[in-house]
């Protein structure tokens, strides 16, 4: 073998390399001063410089360097990635356990403690050990793809040690380390940019740099919780075998996380977290806990928010003191009149509070709250800032008590609150410049039809140039007159015209969500959708028909009612259909027939008729539910191309193993489909 083969000295510095970053950054056990590990870089990068077509895709020089992306592409994860439960006491874990026993019929084996990191999460994917894509948590179903920015995480191994599986998506949480945090907005004052309030945003914008090279000299780390979707590997009982699992192939796992038997356990474990939280090198909000069974976690499932075998413990808020210089009301997009506390800037949370919330008029007056108070400001779940309520004692006799304008600040329209509500009203309309900008924003938001680019900046700058009135103009406006205007070139432009034409396209149930149609969201929106399939058909439809619909409460079908009598209403709707916007579900006037009502469907592998996202929608349109884990009530599993270990699984619980096409009959015919082709043959 010649050693001084270029490929063999490459291959050679990047085992080397992975060895040392593996105890550096995973086992905090260095054994090579870092002017030698300087070296080994400096060589590898030669190397590399003069052979390019020996680069490969896991080599450390990949770490930095990647060009940078004009645009994050969207990820569909294999698994949808969960939100948590909360929990704020012993009581409240005792209830949430006692609730996972009572669903299992018998007692938990085991929990599992860990530290909860305030950081970004995401999702790692790894074929056959080489780390081929991460992704933000997103919305729980699609991501952003940051894998260039996280290839330079050095506590992100590019490749696995040992036997990895054949795939592998795993969670972790993206967090800065308060030292670099320290690091990173003393430069950034230095500069003279803005700084970041905590640490948690930091990490944030930084794993979403168009430039790796910035990424990489942010010094992110990060900690490995839980598999997410497992093709291969060993057969694995626990959650706590399988971290063990997870550390053996060099991924970096919190070396804090413990096995409890019971909820006193549990609190003994919080309040020794809680009590040395401030020693913590990094930011953490509490304590998540986890039935330890993978058995146990799969006949568990989740909900439609959260999974049902884990629960977050989150430490109480943080709470400073600071004066009320004035209260302040915030017009919203149903036009409703909130309420905030303008405050002498506080550090609390860990991040700088200005505004907090009020809630409402009552919540004001309920506490006593006065402008000139010494008040007590909480960042409730260390994300909103809210007033707790006053300092009494520190009164000096020149507070003042505060009511509820008369008149809208935006619009001079009166404000109203009606005998039966708690929040008051502008009473303009939509003509209330306020309440006109957070419609537009909630229009083309995420929830709405997702125009990208179009945010308060862009929302405030059309408003002010004339350019849009409302929801219909979005779609029929001139953007080449932003062009010359401040950030707003000829690419600028092309991308937002790019982004208004997507919207024309979207499903009619985000068009219901933009409208902000009192009542309506997500799901109701969907329903609706679903059910009349054209905006023309719920035009049509009375309250008494609406209520029919399965999950429309009479309150719903009462909004829904009279914005469609709204002249104003339907000539909006008429004028989007002008510009172009879809207004109906083709080749349907209504969803598919409730074949698999009630059912819970697991897919494994992969289908070649439709992706998972679609498999999803398919099932959840029949009234059924396709869900991660494989359990007893689980109805059938669907097995793709190159099945998972679920399979296994699903054998062991009896339940029947269906193929692609057996699945496609079922969710057009139902369950008593193959019986009757059974019948009939014989």
């Amino acid at each position: 073998m010649n050693r001084r083969d270029p490929a063999i000295q490459i291959a050679d510095l990047i085992a080397d390399i992975r060895y040392h970053d593996h105890r550096y950054y995973v086992l905090d056990d260095p054994e090579l001063p870092d002017a030698d590990y300087d070296d080994l870089r400096r060589r590898l990068l030669a190397l590399e410089e003069a052979h390019p077509d020996l680069v490969t895709a896991d080599s450390p020089s990949r770490r930095v360097g990647a060009p940078p992306s004009d645009l994050f592409a969207p990820v569909t994860h294999r698994e949808r990635l969960f939100s948590l439960d909360n929990a704020e006491s012993p009581a409240e874990v005792a209830e949430w356990l006692a609730r996972a026993e009572r669903h299992l019929d018998r007692l938990v084996g085991s929990l599992v403690c860990e530290l909860k990191i305030d950081g970004v999460a995401v999702s790692l994917t790894y074929e056959h050990g080489v780390l081929t894509r991460a992704a933000t948590r997103g919305d729980g179903e699609t991501g952003e793809d940051i894998t260039a920015n996280v290839r330079t995480i050095a506590s992100v191994p590019l490749r696995l040690l040992g036997d990895p599986p054949a795939y592998m998506e795993v969670r972790g949480e993206v967090y800065l380390p308060l030292d670099e945090f320290d690091r990173l907005n003393a430069r950034q004052a230095e500069a003279g940019d803005r700084l970041y309030a905590n640490a948690r945003n930091a990490a944030a914008g930084s794993v979403r740099q168009k430039d790796p090279a910035v990424t990489a000299s942010r010094n992110l780390a990060v900690w490995i919780y839980q598999v997410g979707y497992l093709e291969g590997g060993p057969a694995l009982a626990t959650h706590f075998e399988t971290m063990e699992w997870l550390r053996g192939l060099g991924l970096r796992v919190h070396p804090g996380t413990e096995t409890v038997t019971d909820v006193a356990a549990v609190t003994g474990y919080v309040e020794r977290v809680r009590a040395g939280r401030n020693d913590f090198p990094y930011q953490t909000d509490g304590v998540v806990i986890k039935v330890n069974g993978l058995a146990e976690q799969a006949e568990l499932g989740s909900t439609a928010r959260a999974p049902r075998w884990a629960i977050a413990y989150k430490f109480p808020a943080e709470e400073r003191t600071t004066r009320l210089r004035g209260i302040e009301i915030n017009i919203g997009r149903t036009g409703a009149a909130t309420p905030f506390a303008v405050l002498e800037p506080v550090f609390v949370g860990g991040a700088n509070v200005e505004r907090a919330t009020l809630h409402n008029e009552d919540e004001v007056h309920r506490k006593d709250v006065r402008v000139g108070d010494q008040v007590v400001v909480r960042r409730a779940g260390d994300v909103i800032p809210e007033v707790v309520g006053p300092v009494a004692s520190r009164r000096t006799g020149e507070e003042k008590k505060w009511s509820m304008p008369s008149n809208c600040p935006f619009c001079e329209a009166p404000i109203v609150r009606p005998d039966d509500e708690k929040v008051a009203r502008c009473t303009r309309g939509l003509t209330c410049p306020r309440r006109l900008r957070e419609w537009l924003f909630h229009f083309a938001g995420r929830g709405g039809m997702d125009i990208e680019g179009m945010g308060y900046k862009t929302i405030d700058l059309l408003l002010s140039k004339g350019l849009i009135e409302g929801p219909a103009d979005i779609f029929t406006f001139d953007a080449e007159k932003l062009l010359g205007l401040d950030g707003w070139g000829e690419t600028s432009v092309t991308n937002l015209n790019k982004a208004i034409g997507a919207a024309r396209d979207q499903p009619l149930g985000r068009l219901l969500v933009g409208l902000g149609i009192r009542h309506v969201g997500g799901t109701v929106a969907r329903l609706l959708a679903r059910e009349f399939g054209s905006m023309e058909a719920l035009q049509q439809a009375n309250e008494e028909t609406l209520s029919a619909v399965e999950g429309i409460g009479p309150i719903i079908a009462k909004s829904v009612a009279e914005w469609f009598e709204d002249e104003d209403n339907r000539t909006l709707v008429s004028r989007l259909g002008k510009g172009g916007v879809r207004l109906s579900d083709p080749d349907r006037e209504k969803g598919p027939e409730k074949t698999l009502q009630g059912e819970r469907i697991v897919l494994t592998g992969s289908l070649e008729s439709m992706t998972r996202a679609a498999a999803r929608t398919a099932v959840e349109e029949r009234g059924g539910k396709l869900v991660s884990s494989v359990s007893k009530k689980t109805y059938a599993l669907v097995a793709g191309a190159s099945p998972g270990s679920k399979l296994a699984k699903a054998k062991s619980f009896g339940v029947e193993v269906i193929d692609e096409a057996e699945f496609l009959r079922r969710l057009e015919h139902g369950t008593g489909a193959l019986d009757q082709d059974i019948s009939n043959s014989s």
